[in-house]
C-alpha cells in the first residue's frame, strides 16, 4: 500500500510541475505540492526532489523523446551513481506520464515557441491607373497592394495594407532572395 501511495504522490508531482511549466497554471505552487503530496519530506528534502524531476521532465520535453529514447535516457538515469540518478520507480512513474503527457507538452511548447501575432493570411493584387482625372498626371506606374492578416490566438484578425511601386517591389525580391541564400548556405553547413 505504500508503494502505491509513492506512486500515486511523484505521478501528482510530476502532473502538478507540468500544470506548472507547461500549462501555465499558476495556481499549482511548490509550496502546495509538498503540502499535498509529500508532507512528510522537508522543504529543503522536497525542493532537491522537485528540482530532479523538473530537470528530467525538462530533457525528455525538449528532446521530445519516442518510446525507445525514453526508455534509453530511463535506463541510463537509473544506472547513475550518486544522488543525481532515479529510482525503478521514479523511472516507471516518468515513463507512464510521458506517454501519456507527450502531445499535450508538445503542442505546450510550440505554442510557447510562437511569435505573436501570427501570420493568418495574405492577398494581394496590382492597380494600374488607367487615366488622369480632371487634368491630373497619369500615375507613373503600377502599384501592387499587399494586405496582410494577423491575429494572436483565440483573437479576431488585424489587416495591415501595404503600397509598393515597382522598386519598393524589386527591394522586396531582392531582400527574399538574400534570406534564401543565408538559409541555404546554413542548411549546407550542417
Amino acid at each position: 500500500m505504500a508503494d502505491a501511495e509513492a506512486t500515486k504522490a511523484l505521478s501528482g508531482l510530476l502532473n502538478g510541475i507540468a500544470q506548472k511549466v507547461y500549462y501555465n497554471n499558476s495556481d499549482i505552487t511548490e509550496e502546495l505540492l509538498n503540502t499535498e503530496l509529500f508532507p512528510e519530506l522537508t522543504r529543503d528534502q522536497f525542493t532537491a526532489l522537485h528540482d530532479k524531476m523538473r530537470g528530467l521532465l525538462k530533457s525528455i520535453a525538449t528532446a521530445d523523446m519516442d518510446h525507445a529514447q525514453l526508455e534509453a535516457f530511463l535506463t541510463a538515469q537509473t544506472k547513475r551513481q550518486g544522488g543525481g540518478g532515479v529510482t525503478a520507480e521514479q523511472a516507471a512513474a516518468l515513463s507512464r506520464f510521458w506517454k501519456s503527457h507527450r502531445a499535450r507538452v508538445r503542442e505546450s511548447l510550440l505554442a510557447q515557441s510562437r511569435w505573436e501575432p501570427g501570420f493568418r493570411g495574405l492577398s494581394w493584387r496590382v492597380d494600374l491607373q488607367t487615366g488622369a482625372s480632371r487634368g491630373d498626371a497619369v500615375h507613373s506606374g503600377p502599384v501592387a497592394l499587399m494586405e496582410l492578416e494577423l491575429g494572436r490566438a483565440g483573437e479576431d484578425s488585424e489587416f495591415v495594407c501595404l503600397e509598393f511601386d515597382e522598386a519598393k517591389v524589386n527591394q522586396v525580391l531582392k531582400k527574399m532572395a538574400d534570406i534564401q541564400q543565408s538559409i541555404d548556405s546554413i542548411v549546407q553547413r550542417t
